[in-house]
């Protein structure tokens, strides 16, 4: 897989690759998460021209490679926040999330953010148990910065509290 910046014109297949890798969540009583629907184009073309967002693309298919993943970061309390990380299901179990994660700590490092963090389910086992062997740690309550705080609220008020969440953090 090669990782690089994701194009404006790409941005219809990431909504395509949320989609399908939201389908899981159906499988695990959590059919609202699956029926979710992602960023609109606008918002995505926000990150893109930001530069804070990513593709890992299959060289195979194309010469610059398809998109079969994709992360998208903000800014927050001067760490780099995972906002959303998605791996098609036929590209699922071959390390593509954890690659684009690393490519984001090492954009972060570069940029001299202290941290990668992000909020995340705790009972999906392809959520916070995963987050955790790629290196991020669960934040308690008094270790939210404003920033994550205001990223809970918003989540709340989406109706994500629901389900047991976390705010979790992975030190550069």
């Amino acid at each position: 897989m090669r990782i690089r910046a994701a194009r404006l014109d790409e941005l219809p297949l990431l909504q395509d690759i949320e989609r399908a890798a939201g389908r899981c969540f159906r499988d695990i009583g959590m059919p609202e998460i699956a029926d979710d629907e992602p960023l609109p184009l606008g918002e995505l073309a926000d990150y893109q021209r930001a530069g804070l967002a990513w593709v890992a693309a299959d060289p195979a298919a194309a010469p610059d490679g398809v998109p079969v993943a994709y992360l998208i970061a903000d800014r927050v309390d001067g760490n780099l926040h995972v906002e959303q990380v998605s791996v098609h299901p036929d590209s699922a179990r071959r390390r593509i999330g954890r690659s684009l994660l690393d490519h984001l700590a090492a954009y972060a490092t570069r940029e001299g953010a202290p941290a990668l963090t992000l909020t995340t389910f705790t009972e999906v086992p392809w959520n916070a148990p995963y987050y955790a062997r790629c290196g991020f740690l669960p934040l308690d309550e008094g270790a939210l910065t404003p920033g994550l705080r205001e990223i809970r609220a918003q989540e709340a008020r989406h109706g994500l509290d629901r389900w047991p969440r976390v705010c979790m953090r992975r030190a550069l």
